[in-house]
């Protein structure tokens, strides 16, 4: 059984949306960000980074969710969460969760998550900054009506996770970001994605 660390709404969330896809054979465990459960002894040993996801295999530990949404969609191709038989497509899906990752998480995080906060100027450069990477993605990447175009795939979970909170935040409006919004409502409407906000106690936005 493999076992998925996670903290509740954070970007661990994507891994645990395509274990659930999958139909994976999984234990969530839920690692609490707010006591500084990730930077205990016991996790740490698990993940050295001291972050979530982390996903423990018969093989060894996977970090990172790109890594692991990989994962889960090679090692379940009967889900048909990504397009295994071609590696390019599979490439181009993992390119789009590369930009996630890499561009704009870190600049939602930025704007959302700084401690100390971010106040005045700062914070509106943060934010414009994020805003400019949504920007990308609604305009040139989205493919639509799924994130790489007809079929869903693990970049549709990922993505939604950014699109929760920037709806959270009260700035991806719709009239701003309809593909995001549209495709937000959508991935919310899955019976995986349902139930994985159930477990993680959370409600869709």
């Amino acid at each position: 059984m493999l076992k998925l660390y996670y903290s509740p709404g954070a970007c661990a969330m994507a891994s645990h949306i395509a274990l659930e896809e999958a139909g994976a054979d999984y234990e969530a465990v839920k690692i609490d960000l707010k006591k500084g459960e990730q930077k205990t002894p016991e996790y740490l040993a698990i993940n050295p980074a001291g972050v979530t996801p982390a996903l423990v295999t018969d093989e060894g530990v996977l970090t990172d969710n790109l890594v692991i949404m990989g994962y889960v969609a090679q090692t379940h191709p009967e889900a048909k969460l990504a397009d295994t038989d071609s590696a390019f497509r599979f490439g181009q899906m993992q390119a789009f969760n590369a930009f996630l990752g890499s561009s704009l998480h870190p600049a939602i995080g930025r704007a959302l998550f700084s401690k100390p906060p971010l106040e005045g100027e700062a914070r509106d450069q943060a934010l414009e900054n994020a805003l400019v990477k949504y920007r990308l993605v609604e305009d040139h990447l989205f493919k639509r009506p799924w994130a790489m175009g007809e079929a869903y795939t693990v970049a549709d979970g990922y993505l939604s996770v950014f699109s929760r909170w920037g709806r959270q935040a009260g700035f991806l409006g719709k009239d701003r970001f309809p593909k995001l919004n549209a495709h937000l409502d959508r991935v919310q409407q899955r019976d995986a994605v349902k139930r994985v906000l159930e477990q993680e106690g959370i409600e869709a936005v």
